[in-house]
């Protein structure tokens, strides 16, 4: 069974591994219960330690994961993570609902050329989706 939920890939994510910190045009690809993927210009181990943040909203979400897989895509990475901490799930849970909302201010402008608020978007967002948002 899928532990991702898909996203768009126009959410903004940082890294550090060490001595390396990511620029920020990297990409969430997905994201769930248990972690995320996203697009890396470098490879990771297995075990490896990395400090993950998206800073789409403040308090940016920052927390601590594991590299679990790492697979070749062209010139890039995607990067399997699993979190160190089961605490994190409420949070990331509220990450997931953000970049769904993200997502769809974006789309509003693009289609309807509406420019909404983050409140706005929220509410539009949970009045028309959230009764389908998966559990």
């Amino acid at each position: 069974m899928r532990r991702f939920i898909r996203h768009p890939t126009d959410i903004p994510i940082e890294y550090e591994l060490g001595d390396i910190v990511s620029d920020s045009d990297r990409f969430l690809n997905d994201i769930g219960e248990g972690g995320l993927s996203f697009q890396s210009i470098v490879s990771m181990k297995h075990g490896d330690v990395v400090m993950i943040r998206i800073p789409i909203r403040s308090p940016m979400f920052e927390e601590k994961g594991i590299v679990v897989w790492c697979r070749k895509r062209g010139d890039l990475y995607d990067i399997g993570v699993r979190f160190m901490d089961d605490s994190s799930d409420f949070r990331l849970r509220m990450i997931e609902q953000v970049c769904y909302i993200e997502h769809y201010k974006t789309e509003v402008l693009e289609e309807e050329g509406r420019e909404l608020t983050g409140a706005e978007a929220a509410t539009e967002w949970i009045r028309k989706f959230a009764g389908d948002f998966p559990s």
